[in-house]
């Protein structure tokens, strides 16, 4: 039988990228961690992993059997923690995924206050506006704005999401105020896109009478970071499409004017997305239990 620690030494040299990172983090050598690995493929008569000198990859093995194993894992876990005290105790690592400019504003201040109330928890947060897989990525949670659904996982709301139109008054003011969706045609965008596109096209409805177009503007910035979008707003380069809470406070202290206020784009919620399995481990459960929690009150609507 494979023991545990093996097991967990093969879980974490994929939540790491490498078998040396792994073997840090658990207090072995690389040559060690190397000669565990292969007495788990041994024991299984499979190969589990693709090495190279630069790069691992699962095989088809390796991808069912990473799976029982954090599954394995978890559930040890959450057995520790019900028998530790009398309520779950919180501990271990949680890995959380998120957009940047959401993270920087919201997440990251929401998992400072949740780690100082439970001091044995140990967090690692990436900060990525690209879409991570997070069944093959080893993270515990994601949180998205929007986005296509995924079977695999299970996705809950934590705020209404409504996005809004706007750019500093000194774009304004060199190139007009658009009255209609119409007038974006003579404007100019900046988008989020890993491509510089010629024209994007926004889906606006009316807030009264819910008439509901799209309306077609050409592009002159494009980044697939949005922090740098949102600076480039700033700084006059164009129109852009924000979500209200990143910009609230810029609209507040007059860095940026909204436009088309009738108008408002197709809202895109902020969820927060975790594997589709029977137990979660405490600390994902608890932290997404939080989460909701911090959002309900603190978040913009």
């Amino acid at each position: 039988m494979v023991e545990l620690a093996d097991m967990k030494l093969f879980v974490e040299a994929l939540n790491r990228g490498s078998l040396s990172a792994a073997g840090r983090e658990l207090g072995i050598s690389p040559a060690v961690a190397s000669k565990r690995l292969t007495r788990i493929e041994a024991h299984l008569g499979v190969r589990l992993l693709q090495r190279s000198s630069r790069r691992m990859a699962l095989t088809e093995e390796g991808i069912l059997y990473l799976e029982r194993c954090r599954q394995i894992l978890a559930d040890i876990d959450d057995a520790e923690n019900l028998v530790a005290s009398g309520k779950r105790n919180v501990r271990g690592a949680l890995h959380v995924s998120c957009p940047v400019a959401l993270g920087r504003r919201w997440i990251g201040p929401a998992l400072a206050a949740f780690a100082t109330e439970w001091p044995e928890l140990r967090v690692r947060l990436s900060l990525s506006d690209a879409v991570v897989d997070l069944l093959d990525s080893g993270f515990d949670c994601a949180i998205r704005i929007g986005g296509a659904e995924d079977s695999r996982l299970v996705a809950r709301k934590l705020a209404d999401n409504r996005r809004i139109i706007c750019a500093s008054t000194d774009y304004l003011t060199q190139y007009g105020i658009p009255t209609t969706p119409d007038d974006l045609q003579n404007h100019r965008a900046i988008v989020l896109s890993p491509h510089l596109i010629d024209a994007t096209e926004w889906r606006l409805t009316h807030t009264t009478h819910s008439k509901t177009l799209v309306a077609r503007i050409p592009v002159r910035m494009a980044t697939d970071n949005g922090e740098q979008a949102h600076d480039w707003a700033l700084a006059g380069m164009g129109l852009i499409r924000r979500s209200i809470w990143d910009v609230q406070t810029n609209l507040h202290n007059g860095e940026l004017q909204q436009v088309l206020p009738e108008w408002h784009s197709d809202d895109a919620p902020i969820r927060i997305l975790f594997p589709t399995r029977q137990f979660l481990p405490a600390r994902t459960r608890s932290f997404i239990d939080f989460l909701v929690d911090f959002f309900d009150k603190n978040a913009a609507h």
